[in-house]
């Protein structure tokens, strides 16, 4: 192993050390909580590039950081294209309309509990289906466009969000409804103002697993059909023509894409269930 392996090796330790002090000293600073996992996944990345240099990687098997970054700084066209295509189109509008459906279908097994005996063992055998099972027939019905990947998003994102919302729907206290019912409150007064809150951090629960089952969807679902463009054909052509920087390029957009999706629901989490005592001391 060459002196760029060595020396990648020693800033890991070195910068593990550190991190322990910072970790240990000073972990409940805010500060603190950014720059520890910062600095962990810097030296991720300063240990994979001394690895793959120093033990002389072939690209093929595994390129480097800094070819992955040059891959992806001169193909930002192609690869805002593939984003627009799986995330915007795809996973997004598949996520909103599953999300969507998933809530107003909770209030209504809420509302008629007969659809929970009969909707949900449905729903959970639904969600039970490999998406490598259904992918291939919802490109069959709704076409190779983003149409069909939205329909994956669809089917993967409901379930876990009817789930949680229908917990949450439940979760008030027997005394809080019967505190309504003396008040002669409706249904829809009591849905409104007590059920709804108290379920929000049960379906922000549900909301943040989907995001990151949309991406997986939307980009897999691509696999079995899609057009000239889109991340997960992008990932399939480029494996075929071992243009391994342009996949793990592609990678990254979508790594990047899941966190900042999941950083604006754990955002919205925070500013719609403030009062809950989960987000005490966040």
């Amino acid at each position: 192993m060459s002196w760029q392996g060595w020396a990648a090796i020693g800033f890991w330790i070195a910068a593990m050390a550190l991190n322990v002090q910072v970790a240990n000293r000073h972990g409940a600073a805010r500060w603190a909580r950014v720059f520890v996992p910062t600095l962990f996944g810097i030296t991720l990345l300063v240990l994979w590039q001394g690895l793959v240099r120093g033990l002389a990687v072939s690209p093929v098997i595994l390129p480097a950081p800094t070819d992955i970054a040059a891959r992806l700084a001169g193909s930002l066209p192609l690869l805002w294209g593939d984003f627009s295509q799986t995330i915007l189109k795809g996973a997004l509008s598949g996520y909103v309309i599953g999300c969507g459906a998933a809530v107003l279908t909770a209030i209504a097994v809420d509302r008629f509990p007969f659809l929970q005996r009969g909707l949900l063992p449905v729903g959970n055998f639904v969600a039970a289906l490999p998406i490598v099972g259904i992918a291939p027939i919802l490109v069959m019905w709704f076409g190779f466009d983003w149409q069909s990947k939205a329909a994956v998003v669809v089917v993967m994102v409901f379930f876990p969000v009817l789930v949680n919302m229908v917990a949450g729907l439940a979760a008030t206290d027997p005394l809080q409804r019967d505190l309504m019912r003396t008040y002669s409150a409706s249904y829809r007064d009591t849905l409104l103002k007590l059920r709804l809150p108290a379920a929000m951090p049960f379906l922000f629960n549900g909301l943040k697993i989907a995001t990151t089952l949309a991406l997986i969807g939307a980009i897999v679902a691509e696999f079995f059909g899609s057009p000239t463009r889109g991340m997960g054909f992008r990932i399939a052509t480029a494996v075929g023509q071992l243009d391994l920087p342009l996949v793990w390029a592609e990678i990254a957009v979508a790594a990047l894409a899941g966190s900042g999706f999941f950083g604006l629901m754990t955002l919205a989490e925070k500013a719609v269930t403030f009062w809950h005592p989960s987000q005490r001391g966040r």
